[in-house]
């Protein structure tokens, strides 16, 4: 598929087929194009959770789900139903660790010298080349947050350590018919109205 295809084609997908796995191979190269992104100094500060057994997929949501939340809403059931699931983690010391080194010298490793957690970008750059490699394959995927009062009971449910953040999880499936999210009634920008030449 030509590049300017997979970028107009984009789009999330909120409801799957669940009688169609995804591909060991497709989901292996959603992975190693994911780590092709681009990150400061090389840091190369970002790891992934793979669910796709039933079982992981049922404790994800389970950990994630708010206990307050409707449990047969529409998004979630078509969420639900995507067979595999990655969560992309950002790891802000592997950023901290690589700036306190000979070549950069900040020895210190001091947080704020950053003037945004870029360790949270690169992981969202890693991201986007999981979704634009899903359209590539002719398959859909969502992104979405975990809430933050979940992510304790997300990183109980699958050990994951103290210096990894969830910055999300998308999920991937084939596709099944859906409808569009009434967002998009607010139509997209268009590039006179967000670009800006030479000043605002």
């Amino acid at each position: 598929m030509e590049f300017q295809d997979v970028v107009l084609r984009r789009r999330m997908v909120r409801n799957f087929d669940p009688d169609r796995p995804v591909d060991q191979a497709v989901r292996d190269r959603l992975l190693s194009n994911a780590l092709r992104a681009p990150s400061a100094g090389f840091s190369q500060g970002f790891e992934f959770l793979v669910c796709e057994s039933f079982d992981s997929n049922k404790r994800f949501w389970e950990a994630t789900t708010p206990e307050d939340s409707p449990q047969d809403t529409p998004f979630l059931e078509g969420m639900r139903r995507a067979p595999l699931l990655i969560v992309p983690l950002s790891n802000r010391d592997a950023y901290l660790d690589r700036y306190a080194e000979a070549d950069k010298g900040w020895t210190d490793r001091d947080e704020s010298r950053w003037p945004v957690p870029y360790w949270h970008i690169d992981t969202g750059f890693a991201s986007l080349l999981v979704l634009l490699t899903v359209v590539d394959e002719g398959l859909g995927a969502c992104f979405f947050g975990i809430p933050p009062a979940r992510i304790p009971s997300f990183r109980e449910a699958f050990g994951v350590p103290g210096a990894l953040t969830p910055i999300g999880a998308i999920a991937v499936g084939h596709r099944a018919p859906d409808a569009p999210s009434p967002s998009l009634k607010r139509g997209r920008r268009t590039p006179e109205q967000a670009v800006h030449h030479e000043r605002w």
